[in-house]
């Protein structure tokens, strides 16, 4: 089930939701230092992220899905948020470098479908950076955030998933290590816990993060050995026995 746009809104404008912005944040600019002049597009509710992008993207854009719901973003310019049906999105094919889901692909009703127009929409090389809830982190187990709704998955999970929409990962992070909790000293720990759950407990984290690239291509599978076929007689023949010892038809 995917939780209602109000429900993330609220979420973000708590100290909780406003620390996980922050560690998030940090991790999507890791991986995309630059993307000036790019057309970077956020799926699922992905503006408070795509934010940091503003001035640098030549085009920005928040894809809301209807089932969740849309508010207006940004609040004081022009309004960049559609809404859109998860497996029909209104962009045209190959327009698209960067592509962020966040509390997107947990929710989503058909994931082939959806991954297959995430797809679509990127151009050739273009990357795909998803945000999902981690099948073994407490994060998924509390409902009381939006990353504790919908389905929750491992890193095999999603290679296989990806591996099927023909994206290749690159690269694997993750993050939220601490517990989703609104008490102000715990909040005032997140980075120290960020910093300590990666050595020594990283497979527990709140959320995997994984950068996949489009791929024009699927895999060829490796050539079978080649193997004797055996001739054989036509159906309802009968086999004798020739003066060589051979059998004949």
């Amino acid at each position: 089930m995917q939780p209602d746009v109000v429900d993330l809104r609220d979420f973000y404008n708590r100290p909780l939701g406003g620390v996980a912005r922050r560690l998030l944040t940090s991790r999507i600019r890791t991986r995309w230092r630059n993307v000036q002049g790019a057309q970077v597009m956020g799926l699922g509710f992905a503006a408070p992220y795509i934010g940091m992008f503003r001035g640098e993207a030549e085009r920005l854009g928040a894809l809301m899905p209807a089932a969740q719901g849309a508010l207006a973003w940004p609040a004081s310019d022009q309004v960049q948020t559609v809404m859109v049906e998860e497996a029909m999105l209104p962009l045209a094919d190959a327009s698209v470098d960067r592509l962020l889901g966040v509390h997107c692909l947990e929710g989503a009703e058909r994931i082939g479908p959806l991954l297959r127009e995430m797809w679509r929409v990127l151009k050739p090389e273009g990357r795909l950076l998803l945000i999902v809830p981690n099948r073994r982190g407490v994060w998924a187990r509390i409902d009381t955030t939006p990353f504790g709704h919908g389905r929750p998955y491992s890193r095999g999970q999603l290679e296989r998933l990806l591996g099927d929409a023909l994206f290749t990962p690159l690269e694997w992070a993750s993050a939220l290590f601490m517990p989703p909790l609104d008490r102000p000293w715990l909040l005032r720990w997140a980075t120290a816990f960020e910093r300590v759950g990666a050595r020594l407990w990283p497979g527990f984290a709140g959320v995997i993060i994984v950068e996949a690239r489009k791929e024009l291509m699927g895999a060829v599978p490796k050539t079978a050995p080649a193997r004797r076929i055996e001739q054989l007689a036509p159906s309802g023949a009968t086999l004798k026995r020739g003066c060589s010892g051979r059998d004949v038809v």
